[in-house]
């Protein structure tokens, strides 16, 4: 299990509270709980897939509370899961898509012109080739071998010189970070950070009002930045010690399930967010499925995530 030592959530609690700390010791914070966090993210765990949905979703809803819109956790789910793919899921829903996206293709994908141009689409813009290009040109320098604080705080810049929102800088921001590090998945982390403190506004008026819930003086926005992912990482791995938990709730009930297809279903289970009732599995039925759901809420190994009688969604 991962354990976060208490000196070091008393030092990311104080990097949070105390504007006045030194770089220095916001720094160590932010550096510590990164190394916890990549200390995680290298067991490659099974539940490693339903843990990145799980951050994508959160920073979802900050989103979309940033963009003013009201979309919780369960309307966000409710918007792609109970779509087809390719129908229309509203703006609210491409914000979940476009984290989901950073969460589940390989990290050295990301930072791509096709994807770059996709995942903007998601969040509401429409730029030209040009500007893709520019951008991506742009975090390839960022990606090359400079400092982690500069690599934070270029992600940003590089999305507000554009007139992105500074969402649009977190999602860099944590591509960037994943490459940098060496991950094979990128973790959405400042994404449920970067939008406090900009007010309800759409993200064109968050960008063009300069609004980032950052300081403006580079260092007090370096300092800002570091505060935020410290956060993001603690965030992260106490949502991985509380997800391994109900992982092994999972495992460990697994070999009592005798309806076929059930190890596929488990496995969908451990590396997605949430599945509907009426997922298509190869070799099981609608009905199999909705029985398998109840034997596995009845063995305390999943929830019913939605709260209704009807289009039921379940997840660890």
């Amino acid at each position: 299990m991962a354990a976060v030592p208490a000196w070091l959530r008393r030092a990311i609690s104080d990097a949070h509270s105390h504007a006045r700390n030194e770089f220095e010791d916001v720094s160590l914070a932010a550096g510590a709980a990164t190394g916890a966090l990549d200390a995680v993210v290298r067991r490659q765990e099974r539940w490693a897939g339903a843990w990145r949905q799980r951050l994508a979703l959160s920073a979802a809803v900050a989103t979309a509370k940033q963009a003013g819109r009201v979309e919780d956790e369960g309307a966000l789910r409710d918007a792609v899961l109970l779509t087809r793919p390719g129908d229309n899921v509203g703006p609210a829903g491409r914000f979940l898509l476009a984290w989901r996206r950073l969460a589940s293709r390989p990290a050295e994908d990301l930072l791509t012109e096709k994807n770059l141009a996709a995942v903007l689409e998601e969040f509401g813009y429409a730029p030209d080739d040009e500007v893709v290009s520019d951008l991506a040109d742009d975090l390839r320098q960022l990606s090359a071998g400079i400092g982690m604080v500069s690599m934070l705080t270029g992600a940003f810049t590089a999305a507000e010189r554009r007139g992105f929102a500074p969402t649009v800088g977190a999602w860099l921001a944590d591509a960037l970070r994943a490459q940098g590090l060496g991950w094979a998945y990128a973790m959405p982390l400042l994404g449920a950070e970067a939008a406090l403190g900009t007010g309800a506004r759409t993200p064109r008026l968050a960008a063009s009002s300069g609004a980032t819930g950052i300081e403006k003086d580079p260092d007090e926005r370096a300092k800002g930045l570091l505060a935020a992912q410290a956060r993001a990482a603690l965030r992260a791995i106490d949502l991985s010690v509380e997800l391994e938990r109900r992982a092994d709730r999972l495992l460990a009930v697994a070999p009592k399930l005798r309806a076929k297809a059930a190890d596929m279903v488990v496995e969908r289970l451990l590396s997605d967010d949430a599945i509907v009732a009426s997922e298509k599995i190869a070799g099981m039925s609608d009905r199999g499925l909705r029985r398998l759901f109840d034997r596995l809420v009845e063995l305390g190994a999943v929830r019913e995530l939605s709260g209704r009688p009807t289009f039921r969604i379940y997840g660890l």
